[in-house]
């Protein structure tokens, strides 16, 4: 049985130092094997340094994802290529450095992570689907059970579309990109899926964002502020706890911790006969 933690979008420095505070409690009381969490957008909102993916990694984390943000930080191109454990889009021009797949061993048991990229409003990429199809066939000829997979997309049609062309065949498929947490967790012939496990950010903002930037755009159709992170005293985290037993989820929930407020009431996922 392995027990896996999933964390949406990590904005900036207030989610680093919440992730920092929590995640050792929370490997603890949900006794977690192995932690992943998207953090293309963890260093001041847009890309990952080197500096922040070594502070989560100290964190607890395992595998880091990523998305339209990756290359931001022009130094991730040596993490990308020294360090398996940071992904971007596996489905990104192959002449872009790194890989979007990790595949590694956990308490005897093979373990993959597939980070993915959708296409509407995102930048080119190669198609998702054919990209998810071939990998997931050449993991399962490895013979390697436990498939992760992060589908980082605007469009919530194209996350269910993935789902429905891959439930049976993986473990898990969660969103991310759109920082808002859904409340669709469900399990369907043992895979698991959420259009977006929302973000870890600050929570009086918009999608991790000072909200000036945004209300202006939104008023004048012109986006002349820049954007920054929040500094919202509130910072939500989110997760996703997922228990895999032979590659098939046997029980998944969400935890939400919001800063100065607390735990609220976990999300459980509905099971689909």
């Amino acid at each position: 049985m392995l027990r896996v933690g999933i964390i949406g979008d990590v904005v900036g420095r207030s989610a680093r130092i919440l992730i920092s505070q929590l995640l050792p409690q929370i490997k603890n009381e949900h006794h977690l094997d192995f932690v992943v969490a998207n953090t293309e957008n963890a260093s001041h909102g847009f890309g990952l340094s080197i500096n922040n993916a070594n502070e989560l990694f100290a964190s607890g984390i395992d595998v880091m994802t990523g998305g339209n943000h990756s290359f931001d930080k022009k130094e991730i191109s040596v993490l990308l290529q020294e360090q398996n454990q940071v992904l971007r889009p596996h489905n990104y021009s192959p002449i872009l450095p790194g890989s979007g797949l990790f595949v590694g061993e956990l308490k005897g048991e093979k373990i993959a992570v597939l980070n993915l990229m959708g296409h509407f409003a995102m930048p080119q990429v190669q198609n998702v689907f054919l990209c998810a199809r071939d990998v997931v066939q050449e993991l399962q000829e490895g013979g390697v059970q436990n498939i992760l997979i992060d589908m980082h997309a605007e469009a919530t049609s194209e996350k269910r579309t993935l789902f429905e062309m891959l439930k049976g065949k993986v473990s898990a498929i969660w969103g991310t990109h759109t920082h808002i947490g859904t409340d669709d967790l469900m399990i369907e012939k043992g895979s698991f899926y959420v259009s977006d496990v929302g973000m870890c950010g600050g929570f009086d903002s918009v999608i991790g964002m000072e909200s000036k930037a945004p209300i202006e755009r939104g008023l004048s159709g012109i986006g002349s502020v820049r954007l920054e992170v929040s500094k919202s005293e509130k910072v939500i985290l989110q997760m996703v706890i997922l228990e895999i037993l032979q590659g098939k989820i046997k029980e998944a929930y969400k935890i939400r911790y919001i800063q100065s407020i607390g735990w609220l009431p976990r999300l459980e996922s509905i099971h689909i006969s």
